[in-house]
């Protein structure tokens, strides 16, 4: 096979196989019934995917990747797409999902109402139960009069509520809109009281009602309700962490009493906590509000004005429909969903199980009803160059490896925009979520939050050259990056976050936030800007905090010693849960991985007389302060908190902090002390071809 006449022959023979595997090409106004051509394409996604599995059956695909692309305009999902191992590529020939060039090719779960659908509100029942000034703004339309008729149903949901696709939901211009609530968005009422039979102590020296009970409201606001069958109340019961929305079995006019139905959240109902009424149509009463009348599929709504300086016109109306994820791939390998808008789901976006080597990139997800992706198992999964905005739940769910062997899963979330999760849920349901081993978040930007950016849970996570700024927008005693509860959580590294002006209730936000003796964590070259506790150690063990810059922070760093503490509730966190939880890893390779574990091992002693878990070998060296430096309190003392050649006074020489530029300059007096130079420029998003990608999407 070395003569020219034989080269040629395989050259021609490679490229008439190559020809044989063209890419195929999906349009909304294809049909099936065509190859998949550029000039014939098919017309759903599902013959693409049929395509590819007749070529494998032929042989192997050749070397280098395969793409269906999906030409322009909304592909109507009313089932996911399904990809299973039969659709898989391989390292040399991946498979590619991807948006034709110069298109904008839409996932679309729901429906888009036409302006000319809505029309004013003429049943004087209907007008009468309005606010006056909402009279003549309401419009309606009748959605079964559209073929709609499954709505979906209102669901509990929350803090430790399950995730479940929920009811439908209405957007306009490209946001969600607000389902009729008293007070307004973003407003609560208080919580007055509960019954005196349902009084209980909460551990923490306060009195909380039974959620059983019911809770009483102060006003006579629900007396102007005609209908009060589907009311829902949503509320921070008794934390400022821990909200859900529960509906409101009952609500008693004398007694101003409401009792919600069963199955009943975790905690009970404390005065003073928030909450509001929702889904009460007499209380659509400002722009960007809607009401939803099951029975008889009408909507009302008050359409917002356009945002000033843009253009009028006829916004997109869409109401979501689709209870599945718009792509869901189980077990799937080698294949990447790319430069696609994926919308309007009431479940998530994209859901990954299982495989390896698979990607989301370049895509814009937005108007998702739980979250926006899911990986769970497999390896080496990622989504990268995204936008991720208007999620009910969470951002990008990301659980792999293994804890007992401690190896990793090497999924990732890099180079993404992620803003306004947690719709719908609020707490707990965090823009990026690492759970398992050897997981990464890289520069990501995260803000509009009201909540966590950043929750992880497990070992050996890289967290590093995030911005994350306007977080805890609507909850308290929160972290930006938060973990908790674990001796056996080790190997972490935040390092070169920026994370600045943070928000926060009652006890406000923190940082970096390593909750409830969690331990041997790595904080390396962050800089924190106008947060509250920028670092706090909650009571834990053999953290590093390193090279740091804290600016106008409340304080810069705060600890404690909380597992010290003989009150019941910290005394049986670390002698059962924590103990419990540290139990349930091999003893190697953790001791062996990381051998301060050890240390834990004679005060957790069989025959030992427990006296606590004190936070010690805690190293804070070599940081930046401006501002309040180091608060230790709650049976903290110095020898557990080793500090040294920190900058706490002076002027630490920024090339422009007025302008946020905190890179030190060369004649920094911090730098003799060895604190290094933070890569500030480097945090954050970065120019790559997924994000030039994404910005030609609309």
């Amino acid at each position: 096979m070395s003569s020219p006449a034989c080269r040629i022959l395989l050259a021609v023979s490679l490229s008439f196989a190559a020809a044989a595997h063209a890419d195929f090409h999906v349009s909304p106004g294809g049909t099936d019934a065509n190859p998949g051509t550029t000039s014939r394409p098919f017309a759903t996604l599902e013959r693409a995917r049929d395509a590819i599995r007749t070529l494998k059956s032929k042989g192997p695909l050749p070397k280098g990747p395969l793409t269906v692309w999906i030409h322009g305009g909304d592909h109507r999902r009313t089932n996911a797409l399904e990809l299973t191992t039969a659709d898989s590529g391989t390292p040399d020939s991946p498979i590619r999902w991807e948006s034709a060039p110069k298109e904008t090719a839409r996932l679309l779960g729901g429906l888009a109402i036409p302006a000319s659908a809505w029309k004013p509100v003429a049943d004087k029942s209907v007008l009468e139960r309005l606010d006056p000034a909402a009279r003549p703004n309401v419009r309606q339309v009748d959605l079964r009069s559209m073929g709609v008729r499954d709505f979906g149903e209102m669901k509990s949901r929350g803090f430790s509520r399950s995730t479940v696709p929920s009811h439908c939901e209405l957007f306009h211009g490209g946001r969600p809109m607000t389902l009729a609530r008293w007070p307004n968005d973003g407003q609560f009422t208080k919580i007055a009281g509960f019954p005196a039979t349902s009084g209980k102590g909460d551990d923490h020296g306060g009195n909380i009602g039974d959620i059983a009970g019911g809770f009483t409201y102060e006003g006579d606001r629900p007396a102007r309700w005609r209908d009060r069958g589907d009311v829902w109340v949503h509320g921070y019961w008794a934390w400022d962490w821990a909200n859900s929305y529960e509906k409101a079995e009952s609500i008693d006019l004398t007694q101003h009493l409401v009792r919600t139905a069963p199955p009943h959240g975790l905690y009970g109902f404390r005065k003073g906590q928030r909450f509001q009424f929702l889904n009460v149509l007499e209380e659509l009463d400002q722009p960007g509000e809607w009401f939803l009348d099951r029975k008889s599929g009408l909507v009302w709504f008050w359409p917002p004005a356009p945002p000033a300086g843009t253009a009028t016109g006829n916004p997109e109306t869409l109401v979501s429909l689709l209870d599945q994820p718009l792509i869901r791939l189980a077990d799937v390998s080698h294949v990447t969903i790319r430069g696609l808008v994926l919308e309007a789901t009431r479940s998530s976006a994209a859901e990954i199980r299982g495989g390896t080597g698979n990607r989301v990139a370049a895509c814009r997800i937005r108007n998702i009803g739980n979250h926006g992706v899911v990986i769970e198992g497999g390896s080496n999964h990622g989504v990268s160059g995204c936008d991720i905005t208007e999620t009910g739940d969470g951002g990008v769910n990301l659980t792999g490896g293994d804890r007992q062997t401690l190896t990793p899963g090497g999924h990732f979330v890099e180079n993404s925009h992620l803003q306004s999760q947690g719709r719908w849920s609020k707490c707990y349901v965090p823009a990026i979520h690492l759970q398992g081993v050897g997981l990464r978040a890289s520069h990501n930007l995260i803000h509009d939050h009201p909540h966590c950016a950043i929750l992880y849970w497990g070992n050996d996570h890289l967290m590093d050259f995030n911005e994350i700024h306007h977080i805890a927008l609507e909850t308290g005693d929160v972290g930006a990056i938060y973990t908790g509860r674990d001796y056996s959580f080790r190997g972490n590294r935040i390092r070169h976050n920026y994370i600045h002006e943070t928000g926060g209730v009652g006890m406000g936000s923190m940082g970096v936030y390593m909750d409830d003796c969690v331990s041997g964590t790595e904080v390396f070259g962050n800089v924190f800007y106008k947060v509250h506790w920028a670092m706090f150690i909650g009571g834990g063990r053999d953290h590093r905090v390193e090279n740091n810059y804290f600016i106008d922070c409340d304080p810069a760093v705060r600890a404690d010693a909380r597992g010290m503490d003989t009150t019941p509730v910290w005394r049986s966190m670390v002698d059962d849960f924590m103990r419990k939880q540290l139990a349930a890893v091999p003893a190697e390779p953790y001791r062996q991985r990381y051998p301060e574990i050890r240390s834990l091992d004679p005060l957790y002693a069989a025959n030992n007389d427990f006296k606590g878990i004190p936070a010690e070998n805690n190293v804070i060296t070599r940081n930046v302060c401006v501002g309040k430096w180091l608060e230790l309190g709650w049976h903290a003392h110095t020898n557990g908190f080793t500090e040294t050649d920190n900058f706490t006074s002076g002027d630490p020489g920024f090339v422009n902090a007025a302008k946020q530029d905190f890179t030190l300059r060369p004649d920094s007096p911090a730098l003799r002390l060895g604190i290094q130079p933070v890569p500030f420029q480097q945090i954050g998003l970065r120019e790559d071809p997924d994000r030039q990608r994404l910005a030609r999407l609309r």
